[in-house]
């Protein structure tokens, strides 16, 4: 992807890179050269961004000519309102305060640079403040509040571009590797294949709970390629680069409050083809969320209720004892608890009540195996039965020292699983939206109850494609490039 330097005055522009075309904002906005342009990756370095100013229209209309602009106009937006900065300063406390903690001053600014500072010691809070405010240049400014206290607390109050004329001399050669590096991924040696799409698929190889192994990934990686796709895998650490990708696969757990989220939020804005999409990871990670949806469109599940501090007393006689009590953002078991009594129901309610305004109670539902569903698009992909760890009631254990058990994996066919249950497990998962995911199942007498639809559903080699194979691998793979064809069609069409 070409990249092209948007400046509001080209003759001034300081920096020289070898990689970049530069053009005058005026040109770029109503020049006749750069409309029908595509592949366009465009830094937009102009000094006065507010609305409606030349900057502000730069990222507006790159963006509807189906350019990249960094910054987008939503970063644009989030740079000028108060509450988001005091949100991401509320974020990212324990981070800035111990990055700030040596100062001694009651203000200090930051200069951030494609996520980076010169100083090693700033590197880890600017590449979060770009993570959430992803702009060529930025200037953070914090604040010290107590300043008499032995550990001041310190506090973001702002963050705006920063413009090339007030990079000091001294970082000058700093700035000019960052954009580079930023610009040129590593190109591999030897001959290549073409491919249409660029890839990024998120890994974290050493976490316990990724959603998939070496194996899988490695199919998945051999399916984008037949359709067209070049595979990157990448971790945490590439979010900066995430803009120069067509689209992204999280095959990393993923929460709200983490990374993952943030990655997938940025990805969609960037306009690159994601799973999970944000929107997808907001509404399966809280089971808030998803008890209020299956309540409203009356989607089977077991009797549930939110439960807040002054609901407590109604617990046991609204969904009875033994019952079950999950964290909103509870996973892989962690966070969910059986309670077969009234004083232990009010001893693990005043435990979550403690991180969480609202819990989930629910019925309890024995079963020897849950059904999961695998849907893609709207339609059924796979199935299989995870059994319950032996001994316990769930698929997973939670033992001593973090350590788990697993139940067995069983994967069945499509066509031998009850099509009731693959009718709810479909009608759910539509609700949540059109990526992957996997519903849970239980099957009680002839009832089918959705437990939870997950975004980020484990896909293994052996486990989950060991009726369709390679199938599984081709049909996500599809996905993207069917996604990605036709995004190509609107943008040659606009």
């Amino acid at each position: 992807m070409k990249a092209l330097v948007v400046v509001e005055n080209a003759r001034r522009w300081r920096l020289r890179l070898r990689e970049a075309e530069v053009v005058s904002a005026r040109d770029y906005l109503v020049g006749p050269d750069w409309e029908e342009r595509r592949g366009l990756r465009v830094y937009n370095f102009c000094r006065t961004f507010g609305y409606q100013k030349l900057g502000y229209y730069v990222s507006l209309l790159a963006a509807a000519r189906g350019h990249r602009p960094i910054p987008t106009v939503e970063t644009l937006h989030d740079l000028r309102l108060s509450p988001v900065v005091r949100l991401v300063s509320e974020h990212l406390e324990q981070l800035i305060d111990r990055s700030l903690a040596h100062l001694k001053g009651r203000r200090f600014e930051l200069s951030v640079y494609f996520g980076r500072n010169v100083t090693r010691r700033y590197e880890a809070l600017a590449r979060a403040l770009y993570d959430q405010f992803p702009a060529p240049l930025l200037r953070a400014t914090f604040e010290r509040q107590d300043p008499e206290k032995p550990e001041p607390h310190w506090r973001l109050v702002s963050v705006s571009p920063l413009a090339t004329s007030e990079v000091p001399d001294a970082h000058h050669d700093f700035v000019v590797e960052q954009f580079e590096a930023h610009f040129g991924r590593p190109r591999r040696a030897g001959r290549r294949r073409t491919y249409r799409y660029d890839l990024a698929i998120l890994t974290a190889p050493q976490a316990e709970d990724a959603p998939s192994n070496a194996g899988a990934l490695r199919r998945f990686a051999r399916a984008a390629r037949e359709q067209g796709l070049e595979p990157h895998f990448i971790g945490r650490e590439d979010a900066g680069d995430i803009a120069e990708f067509d689209a992204l696969f999280l095959r990393e757990t993923t929460y709200v409050d983490h990374p993952t989220f943030r990655l997938s939020r940025r990805a969609a804005a960037e306009g690159l083809v994601v799973i999970d999409d944000p929107t997808s990871i907001l509404r399966c990670t809280n089971k808030v969320y998803q008890a209020e949806l299956f309540e409203r469109y009356e989607v089977p599940h077991p009797k549930t209720m939110v439960v807040d501090e002054d609901s407590v007393d109604a617990v046991s006689h609204t969904v009875g004892l033994p019952c079950v009590l999950k964290r909103p953002d509870s996973s892989f078991s962690k966070g969910v608890v059986r309670v077969d009594t009234e004083a232990d129901l009010r001893e693990r309610l005043a435990e979550f009540l403690r991180d969480s305004d609202l819990v989930i109670a629910q019925a309890y539902t024995p079963s020897q195996f849950d059904w999961r569903v695998g849907v893609l698009g709207g339609d059924p992909l796979w199935a299989c039965r995870y059994h319950m760890a032996r001994g316990h009631w769930q698929i997973v254990a939670n033992g001593p020292a973090g350590r788990r058990r697993f139940g067995r994996v069983e994967a069945v066919p499509l066509e031998a699983v009850p099509s009731r249950a693959v009718q709810v497990a479909v009608r759910a998962a539509r609700l949540i939206g059109d990526g992957l995911y996997g519903v849970d199942v239980k099957e009680v007498g002839r009832r089918f109850l959705v437990m939870e639809v997950n975004d980020n559903p484990n896909v293994d080699a052996g486990c989950e494609d060991a009726v369709i194979g390679e199938k599984l691998y081709m049909a996500v793979m599809e996905w993207f490039r069917r996604r990605l064809d036709a995004r190509g069609r609107e943008e040659s069409h606009g």
